[in-house]
């Protein structure tokens, strides 16, 4: 293969891996809209039961969305105004808007430089005596370092609720994500290694009363019908997504496996091309196992929005994840975070750029994203011909 040609290559294209499976999702729809069973039943019952066993986890309950799912583990472990809870700046907004939506008070800490989790020293350094929950995030497909932020839990009697929405089947220490903390949070927006066609999400736990708290409040409180237990919300899980779900679910393993080939890809063309004088690679973490939702490098120099406006110009997909961190909001200004106060993420947030690495990708798109890159950062194509 000639690794100089430039194709055009989208971010991200999830038809690629829906349009073979087009037949079975008719199938699975027509089944529902024949059974007259839209919430709950037996699609939701079996999607539960399957994405449990995947987690390693006693039970999951779906809802209607992995925000909603955030918000549900809240609810269930009782977070209230006046608690806190400790979360990563650096990551997508639902994570921390959960805590505010209670009332409670988001406290943002730092992360680390090489794995872009948060950093269990700076969790440490956060907890006061009305910190209640730590929201480690396994941001991008891997898995936060847990054993520390377990052992602060322990010690501090504080639970942990995994933001799991990148890292469906990602594990750590040969554990699954989702089975590590009090409750683990997924999300199947279309976007995600298990993308449904709309909004859905799903939370799994090993604790019985907490899943059928969280089961109850997802059904606005009530059971039996119009008896109302709690003050619950409307999240659940419509029979369509479960459906479709059940489709794709036992086709999760061999996509995460393209996922992990495109970044062994990645990684073996721009070593050889000499660009790691140029960019950062990401860093795994040896007891991780990765499930690549971002492959995402680090462009230092203030180079990266010209890199990417010129990668934009070649047709290449990339996207910024995520360019104003959490602290940085305007909707969060009131808790008094200063521009420099959590320094690696604000540095991340000016340097981080995700490259396409969906499981359709091809090892010519593969061969012109690192093309294109390589003439952007090195003036020409000569490495990549030369590593050819």
């Amino acid at each position: 293969m000639n690794q100089s040609v430039s194709i055009p290559v989208p971010l991200l294209d999830v038809n690629r891996d829906n349009r073979p499976l087009r037949e079975e999702f008719l199938a699975a729809l027509e089944k529902v809209v024949d059974s007259g069973q839209f919430v709950g039943g037996p699609d939701c019952q079996q999607l539960e039961q399957t994405f449990a066993q995947l987690c390693d986890a006693k039970f999951a309950v779906g809802c209607a969305s992995g925000s909603d799912a955030l918000l549900l583990a809240l609810m269930a472990i009782d977070i209230a105004p006046g608690d806190e809870v400790i979360v990563p700046s650096f990551t997508f907004f639902a994570t921390a808007s959960c805590v505010t939506r209670l009332g409670a008070k988001p406290v943002f800490v730092d992360v680390d430089l090489e794995t872009y989790n948060i950093d269990p020293a700076a969790v440490e350094n956060a907890i006061t005596s009305r910190t209640k929950a730590i929201i480690p995030v396994h941001l991008f497909g891997q898995c936060v370092n847990m054993e520390p932020l377990m052992e602060l839990a322990s010690r501090y009697n504080l639970h942990l609720i995994e933001d799991c929405a990148q890292s469906v089947g990602a594990t750590y220490k040969g554990k699954q994500s989702g089975s590590i903390g009090s409750v683990g949070c997924f999300s199947f927006y279309p976007t995600k290694n298990l993308g449904g066609f709309g909004d859905g999400g799903i939370v799994t736990t090993n604790d019985a009363d907490l899943a059928d708290r969280i089961r109850l409040l997802a059904n606005h409180g009530m059971r039996p019908r119009y008896h109302h237990q709690e003050v619950g919300i409307n999240s659940r899980l419509d029979s369509l997504q479960a459906a479709l779900l059940n489709v794709k679910l036992p086709h999760l393993s061999r996509w995460t496996e393209q996922r992990s080939e495109n970044a062994r890809r990645y990684f073996d063309l721009m070593n050889r091309a000499g660009l790691g004088q140029h960019l950062v690679l990401p860093h795994c973490l040896n007891q991780c196992g990765h499930v690549w939702n971002q492959f995402t490098v680090r462009i230092p120099g203030g180079q990266r929005d010209s890199v990417r406006q010129k990668l934009a110009d070649a047709r290449i997909g990339s996207e910024i994840y995520y360019p104003i961190p959490l602290h940085r909001q305007s909707c969060f200004a009131y808790l008094g975070y200063e521009k420099g106060s959590l320094p690696v993420t604000e540095k991340l947030a000016n340097e981080v750029l995700s490259l396409p690495i969906f499981p359709g990708l091809t090892t010519e798109e593969i061969g012109s994203v690192v093309s294109n890159l390589s003439r952007i950062l090195m003036g020409s194509y000569e490495g990549l011909a030369r590593a050819a």
